[in-house]
């Protein structure tokens, strides 16, 4: 019966169908077998699914099929970041609860994604808003809490005025909100963080382990973002006060050159510096407007300088002279000890704001060069801050000395007096998990007025979000206003008392959902340490690069959290991790303003979820951007029309076989599809192991596909096992790319076994050795001919054919040969003069 047309749409529906009633991709703890886990980063709900998306989780269907072929026991979850402000924002918008606008966004995305045949074990799916979830994570805290690694302070914060939340730093761009754009406030807030600078040493010193399998680019951003600086502490009296201000520098080798000292405006001294300043209302109209700034902002190097001068000074401990003490906008209470020893001469930042408020400069770096003629660096000389090596100067005892030496140096001379000591720096901060929000899970603690802040006992756990709450318009939670979730009992005392009503950042869920994954139908706890033991850690990460900071630094801090409450034995999560590039259109990112957004749905249903997939695959390796193009989907679509044409002519001719199975060729032709067929397998395989090249992988199926059309007629009723063999090969390779079209076409060829029992086709050496070889001739360098020789024929023979080519006895007649240099099976060159 003949194959009849291409029909995508009915193809996929039945091999999706066939793949969910066998559970082939259903997977459990076998011991027996090599695992491997693939994972995509889990997508918040929104509704609909866009190529971004359909790009990451074709790349992770590809490695998950290709590494199940290869025999591997594959372990590819799928589940949903479901909690958060984007949720609880459109909710708001579209006058419904964030619950029922979610599990139906929940239930239109598994659908798309169904749809476009992934491999995924859709028994293991989570979704962070259930209670049977984020019971856990409540667990988590709690433990955390046990620990010391969570704790609750008042400091300021980042807080966004529309949606009514504190922000953590990296959810800071620009000074706005990353969510919805609005200028992001200061505010002075009691909130529960968790104590990641604990781990900041170990999370700089473990990202060696993950060299090579994470892309050095984000191994860089996590370096930086973790900021460590060696250093000193170094501390200055300050004059007519019984007080002191303590700075970090990594630069004590310049401490004679300070000439004033530069606080943040949260510094705890501020309101005492100007107590009686003749100035005060005006310092604090400057220290509250500098609260008020975005603190990213304030630490950009572009940033125009400003200060006011507190009225104060203190003491410089090497030079005893008095300097002013002035409250900078560049000063980050985050970064060290919220004070900065400013030595103008020698740093650009100091530099620029000693010109705008004409400060003093004191060189005490004297440029090796100058030193070495016996000349000095005058202070007036300066255009900008000398912030190279060199010799110190105006620096008493210490003069001389080159600098580097010095740092240690001057640290000790000052560490006898009781001023300074050694220190390390991180520039990463205690991660804030509190928002003021409703749409997230309740951190589990009361407050008794007698007991304090008292953990809520685990059996009492989950702390259930009240999904009958009504949102607000204004984006402010109902839970301070809801009497029935507030009011409760003190769990120490049995008194009244009332329910924590900040829930967890969003990050929070995402920061151990791929644990969850490993045994998410456990009720007794959040995965048994035999699931965790056996699956973790992630063997290959996909997502994106904007996630590098924010939502990896998290998880892999969870992970050592959790393995030191006993709760995991590994130390990091992922131990390869592959960021796709983004999909762009007409130059520019997918973007609904933009009016350029491609609706995969829409592609789907015109040309098929293979062709799709085909398309996002072959159009640019997975590490670069994709520019989409409708000739490029358009082309796919021809190709596996191609490719059906191809089995559909042969069909009668074709017999139930698999992968490179044919290996006594007769004839000519089926010699040179034969080794076609092993080469094709043999650069599939490197291909796609190196770097997971899927456009390489399918440019060397499309050159087979190609082969087998210009051999058809002279194999079809000599060598039919060729045929079927090269196409059962063709089939294979592409079948993690485009699974369904490739599973009909098996079931034509009548093998009995589906195409997910097969395994990764592996090439012959053998097959990789022709019988006759093509070698170039060249007289004087220049190209004059070709000739076919035997594989490996003897000099002699090589050379004789050679010099009898006619076009060489053209060009050599008349002419001594002086030499013939031959190199095997590739090229015979002649010199003649």
């Amino acid at each position: 019966m003949p194959l009849g047309k291409y029909d995508p749409e009915k193809i996929e529906k039945k091999w999706q169908q066939a793949w969910q009633d066998s559970g082939c991709f259903e997977v459990e703890v076998d011991t027996d077998k090599p695992k491997y886990y693939v994972l995509e980063m889990f997508p918040y709900p929104s509704g609909k699914i866009h190529m971004g998306h359909v790009r990451n989780y074709s790349i992770g269907d590809v490695v998950a099929r290709f590494k199940k072929m290869q025999g591997f026991n594959v372990l590819h979850p799928m589940g949903w970041d479901a909690f958060g402000l984007p949720a609880e924002n459109a909710a708001i918008k579209n006058e419904t609860h964030p619950a029922k606008w979610t599990y139906q966004n929940i239930s239109e995305m598994r659908e798309q994604l169904q749809r476009l045949g992934y491999s995924y074990d859709w028994r293991r799916e989570v979704a962070s808003c259930r209670p049977e979830y984020y019971k856990w994570e409540q667990k988590f805290f709690l433990k955390f809490l046990e620990k010391g690694l969570a704790y609750r302070k008042d400091s300021p914060q980042n807080w966004c005025p529309s949606c009514n939340t504190v922000l953590a730093n990296e959810q800071v761009e620009e000074g706005l909100c990353w969510r919805c754009d609005s200028e992001v406030e200061q505010k002075d807030m009691e909130q529960w963080f968790l104590r990641i600078t604990d781990y900041a040493e170990e999370l700089l010193k473990d990202l060696e382990t993950l060299e090579g399998g994470w892309p050095e680019r984000v191994l860089t951003m996590q370096r930086n973002w973790i900021g460590k600086s060696y250093g000193a502490e170094l501390t200055f009296n300050v004059k007519d006060m019984d007080e002191t201000i303590t700075v970090f520098t990594t630069r004590p080798d310049t401490i004679y050159g300070a000439t004033f000292m530069s606080v943040a405006a949260e510094h705890p001294l501020v309101d005492q510096l100007i107590a009686d300043s003749e100035n005060k209302a005006e310092v604090e109209e400057f220290v509250n407007n500098i609260k008020n700034m975005d603190r990213i902002k304030r630490g950009a190097d572009d940033l125009e300088k400003e200060g006011i001068f507190t009225g104060k000074y203190c003491i410089n401990p090497v030079t005893g002279r008095e300097i002013p003490i002035f409250v900078a906008n560049f000063v980050l209470m985050g970064y060290g000890t919220g004070a900065v020893m400013a030595v103008p001469a020698h740093d650009q930042r100091d530099f620029e704001f000693a010109q705008k408020y004409d400060l003093p400069l004191q060189v005490v770096i004297n440029p090796k060069e100058m030193h070495d003629k016996g000349e000095v660096l005058e202070a007036e000389s300066l255009e900008a801050a000398f912030v190279d090596p060199g010799i110190m100067v105006n620096s008493g005892d210490f003069d001389g000395m080159e600098n580097e030496p010095a740092k240690k140096a001057i640290v000790e001379h000052l560490d006898k007096a009781g001023e300074a000591k050694m220190a390390i720096n991180y520039r990463l901060r205690d991660w804030n998990v509190s928002r003021q929000r409703f749409w997230g899970a309740p951190i589990p603690v009361i407050y008794c007025e007698d007991c304090g802040a008292v953990p809520v006992p685990e059996d009492l756990l989950p702390v259930l979000l009240p999904e009958n709450a009504q949102v607000r318009k204004d984006g402010k939670s109902p839970l301070p206003q809801m009497e029935e979730f507030i009011n409760c009992e003190c769990p120490k005392c049995g008194k009244a008392a009332r329910r924590e009503t900040d829930t967890f950042d969003t990050f929070f869920e995402s920061s151990w959902y791929y644990l969850r994954y490993c045994d998410p139908r456990n009720e007794a706890e959040p995965f048994s340490k035999e699931a965790t033991g056996y699956w973790m850690n992630v063997d290959q990460y996909i997502g994106g690069i904007e996630h590098a900071i924010l939502h990896l630094l998290y998880s892999r801090f969870f992970t050592k959290a959790l393995r030191d409450t006993g709760f995991i034995e590994c130390d990091e999560p992922f131990a390869n991790l592959l960021t796709q590039g983004m999909v762009l259109k007409d130059g520019g990112k997918m973007s609904k303003s933009k009016g350029n957004v491609v609706d995969p749905n829409a592609m789907i249903n015109r040309f098929g979820a293979d062709a799709t997939r085909l398309f996002i695959l072959f159009a640019s390796p997975p590490i670069k951007e994709l520019e989409w193009s409708d000739q490029g989907i358009e082309g796919s679509f021809r190709f596996l029309n191609r490719l059906w044409r191809l089995v559909e002519g042969l069909e009668d001719k074709l017999t139930p076989t698999v992968a490179a199975s044919y290996n006594d060729p007769k004839s000519e032709a089926a010699k040179q599809l034969r080794f076609k067929e092993h080469d094709t397998i043999r650069r599939a395989t490197k291909d796609i192991e190196n770097e997971f090249q899927f456009n390489t992988v399918i440019a060397a199926v499309m050159e087979l596909v190609n082969e087998m059309y210009q051999l058809r007629d002279a194999l079809a009723e000599e060598e039919p096992q060729a045929l079927s063999s090269a196409i059962a090969t063709a089939i294979s390779l592409l079948s993690p790319v485009t699974p369904h079209i490739c599973e009909e076409l098996w079931e034509v060829m009548d093998n009995e076994k589906g195409l997910t029992e097969q395994p990764w086709p592996t090439f012959d050496e053998k097959a990789l050795v022709k019988d006759e070889v093509t070698l170039v001739v060249q007289v004087n360098g220049k190209m004059r001919g070709k000739f076919q020789a035997p594989n490996n024929a003897p000099k002699d023979e090589v050379e004789a054919i050679a010099l009898g080519l006619d076009n060489v006895t053209k060009f050599t007649d008349g002419k001594t040969i002086r030499k013939v240099i031959v190199i095997p099976n590739k090229l015979v060159n002649i010199v003649a003069n």
